[in-house]
């Protein structure tokens, strides 16, 4: 795992090092830990078909750790100091990047505040880590959601839109519920009016219409997601008209077809959302624009299809 420190003396990140994975020694008393003071990022480094290593869309989880540390109060590494971690934390697990189509490393980079600090104020010192693990493709099936009326994933002025660590935890109860019911996730709706669909547990909704691919504006509560980008990019690029709005509950109940993006899952079909006890079911199969989006972006990142936008990065 890559290591990187943040001190007072300092005042800048520097003096990274590559260690091996463990355990690390964190005060009890540090921002983390007592505050929630910290970010994660997630992306994936992919096998060719030739051998080579892909990462995909790098400099976005460095540029979106930056927006998120600033709404956190916390100082973050450079754009080149966060992919030049990402290429060294690949390199030296590359023998755990699993074969070309058989899955990917999941990179996770964290940003956490371990300076002592009994106060209500930001650590005095960070420490930027990145680890990594082999991961299959995907998660398996199909999804079926349940909207969640009662608790809200995100509110407006929180940190919903970046990617803070308290902002999971806090859905596990309701979603732990959902599982135990057979669903695979959690629908959430806008906590101002409880009326407009906004995302799942850890991953973006669409909606298809005709031609009209819609999903909801990230304006603050819902991460924009890296995946959702380059899945809008793709699909405007198909001819589709793709839409960022408020879309109402009730617009679900006519949809022709839905699926959910995110690192993990790629692009996946939803099978049917349930809503105040009524189940609506959708498209699925190999016909679907879901499967065609999935094809389309996991050959990008694979290097099956060429990269015409340069979204692609080799490491050797």
């Amino acid at each position: 795992m890559y290591v990187m420190k943040f001190t007072e003396e300092e005042q800048m990140f520097c003096n990274g090092t590559l260690t091996r994975f463990g355990n690390i020694q964190m005060c009890p008393s540090s921002g983390i830990l007592n505050y929630g003071q910290g970010l994660f990022e997630g992306l994936k480094a992919y096998r060719k078909e030739d051998e080579g290593i892909l990462l995909f869309r790098t400099e976005e989880n460095a540029l979106r750790m930056k927006v998120g540390a600033d709404r956190m109060c916390m100082p973050s590494p450079t754009v080149d100091q966060f992919i030049d971690a990402v290429k060294k934390t690949v390199l030296a697990n590359k023998r755990w990047v699993p074969p070309h189509g058989r899955g990917s490393l999941y990179i996770r980079p964290l940003l956490m505040g371990t300076g002592r600090n009994l106060e209500v104020k930001p650590s005095s010192e960070y420490t930027f880590l990145v680890y990594a693990s082999p991961v299959g493709n995907g998660l398996k099936g199909v999804l079926n959601l349940m909207v969640e009326d009662n608790v809200h994933r995100a509110t407006p002025g929180g940190t919903g839109g970046i990617k803070a660590v308290t902002n999971y935890s806090p859905i596990y109860k309701p979603l732990t519920e959902a599982k135990a019911k057979g669903f695979s996730d959690l629908l959430y709706l806008d906590a101002l009016t409880g009326s407009n669909i906004e995302e799942c547990s850890g991953c973006n909704i669409f909606i298809l219409k005709g031609n009209v691919i819609s999903t909801p504006t990230t304006h603050g509560t819902i991460l924009p997601g890296i995946t959702r980008k380059s899945i809008m990019e793709i699909a405007s690029g198909f001819g589709y008209q793709v839409e960022e709005r408020a879309i109402p509950i009730k617009e679900v109940f006519d949809a022709e077809e839905v699926f959910c993006t995110g690192t993990a899952m790629i692009v996946k079909s939803v099978a049917s959302i349930t809503y105040q006890g009524k189940r609506i079911e959708y498209k699925l199969g190999a016909e679907t624009l879901a499967q065609k989006l999935h094809a389309t972006l996991t050959g990008i990142q694979t290097g099956v299809i060429e990269d015409k936008l340069g979204w692609t990065m080799v490491i050797d």
